[in-house]
């Protein structure tokens, strides 16, 4: 065997044999001291030989995948439905916390605005946009959003939401419904706010209704005019005439209050706070397991005992005002109203009616419906009555009331105040002081009688 041969043969031994059976027959053979161990080898060829290894075990693992296809495409089938499955739990959890913040931020916008205010009545409140050049030439305050009103009303938004969300049935409402007679016969419902919702009304009333302009033709409920402001037109005329609106609160609705506050310039957003805060439906009581709800019977309108329906008919009248004056005029007649109570008054007889059929395609026209068991023809020869003062020729009070007024004070002078007290009324002196204000103010001349007789009552 030649040194080429025995190299070889070497090599393939080294290659084969554990590195301990080496080191073992090194010692026997004395080629290497009993008491040490092998050396390490140097950094460089320890990594080289990790890499070959990986090397090699890359190789044999495609060696295998070579071998056996299935296999191969199965591995691989495995390794995309693993990526599929992490891509698709990773796309999850963004999705999820996308989802938790907008939740979030909702929440939190929620908390500083007015989104949502019940069914039906929630359109165009994402408007949030006021006409600032309008709303300062008519003197009005500035607000866009309703939490710019909660701040102004001194409120938490919160308690503004609370006013004027609406419910179709409620368990608690912010209104205390009673009857009362009419001289006519009948009985008239009155809706009165409760103290959160009425001290909300006061602001709307004083701050935007109020400094409202009024038609010089309306004297309801308009500071420095009355009933006698209202009758003075028509005193010493030929013939008065004498019209009542049917339901005239209730036939304002929702959405002509809203269009109201939209045209003095407020945005949808406000305007329809606005028409909530003045707006109720009628309601009936029902029981059902024990509780009672309050369910709406019809639409959002002006309720009859709330401080602003007065000052809002006035806005919404002024060109029914206008337009009815125009047609008085043209038939020589004067027009005041006062609230839903129309009066025109002239001296040509013959002209009333011409001019009533004219006045009920005008009312109709504006969304009105004359009432016409309460319609009134007067002439000179008749008592002539507006609102309550006669007018045949001056403002004065019925004969009929000024002498029972004045029979009373005369017997109650004589046999004591209670002697007279026939309807036991709890407090009969105030009740007598303020039938005297009314004549007084009607009739200075005989007012200041009746004060007189008065002051004799013990």
């Amino acid at each position: 065997m030649n040194d080429g041969d025995k190299a070889k043969l070497y090599r393939q031994i080294v290659q084969r044999s554990p590195d301990w059976w080496v080191l073992e027959r090194m010692r026997l053979h004395g080629f290497w001291p009993q008491d040490k161990g092998l050396p390490q080898d140097p950094p460089d060829e320890a990594a080289e030989r990790q890499r070959i290894e990986t090397e090699l075990a890359e190789l044999r693992g495609r060696h295998a995948i070579l071998e056996d296809p299935e296999a191969a495409l199965k591995e691989e089938r495995q390794r995309r439905i693993q990526e599929s499955r992490e891509r698709r739990e990773a796309r999850r959890q963004e999705r999820a916390e996308e989802a938790r913040r907008r939740r979030e931020e909702w929440e939190r916008f929620k908390q500083t605005t007015l989104v949502h205010a019940g069914l039906g009545v929630s359109g165009g409140l994402q408007h949030t946009t006021s006409d600032t050049v309008r709303l300062e030439r008519n003197g009005l305050p500035l607000l866009h959003r309703a939490e710019e009103l909660a701040e102004q009303m001194g409120i938490p938004l919160g308690r503004l939401r609370w006013l004027t969300y609406h419910r179709r049935g409620a368990a608690v409402v912010h209104y205390r419904r009673y009857e009362i007679a009419k001289k006519t016969g009948g009985a008239r419902c009155i809706s009165a706010p409760l103290p959160a919702l009425a001290a909300a009304q006061q602001w709307l009333l004083r701050n935007v209704l109020q400094p409202l302009a009024v038609s010089p033709h309306a004297h309801g409920f308009v500071p420095t005019r009355s009933v006698v402001t209202n009758a003075a037109p028509h005193a010493g005329k030929a013939v008065v005439v004498n019209l009542d609106v049917r339901d005239f609160f209730p036939s304002i609705t929702f959405r002509r209050v809203k269009g109201l506050f939209g045209k003095l310039g407020y945005s949808e957003h406000i305007a329809t706070v606005f028409a909530l805060l003045c707006t109720e439906p009628p309601r009936v009581a029902v029981e059902h397991e024990s509780k009672v709800y309050y369910v709406a019977l019809g639409d959002r309108v002006l309720p009859q005992g709330a401080c602003t329906s007065p000052a809002i008919t006035n806005a919404l009248c002024r060109r029914l005002d206008s337009r009815l004056a125009g047609l008085a005029r043209r038939h020589g007649f004067a027009y005041t109203r006062y609230a839903d109570d129309l009066t025109f008054s002239g001296d040509e007889p013959r002209a009333a009616g011409r001019l009533l059929r004219s006045v009920r395609s005008i009312l109709a026209d504006e969304g009105f419906t004359e009432h016409e068991q309460k319609t009134r023809v007067m002439r000179s020869a008749r008592r002539q009555e507006v609102t309550g003062v006669v007018v045949n020729r001056r403002p004065t009070i019925g004969r009929r009331e000024y002498r029972e007024l004045r029979a009373i004070l005369h017997n109650a002078a004589k046999h004591g105040l209670e002697s007279q007290n026939r309807d036991r009324r709890p407090n009969f002196r105030e009740h007598l002081r303020g039938r005297i204000a009314w004549v007084a103010m009607v009739d200075p001349r005989k007012g200041e009688k009746l004060r007189e007789a008065f002051a004799r009552v013990s």
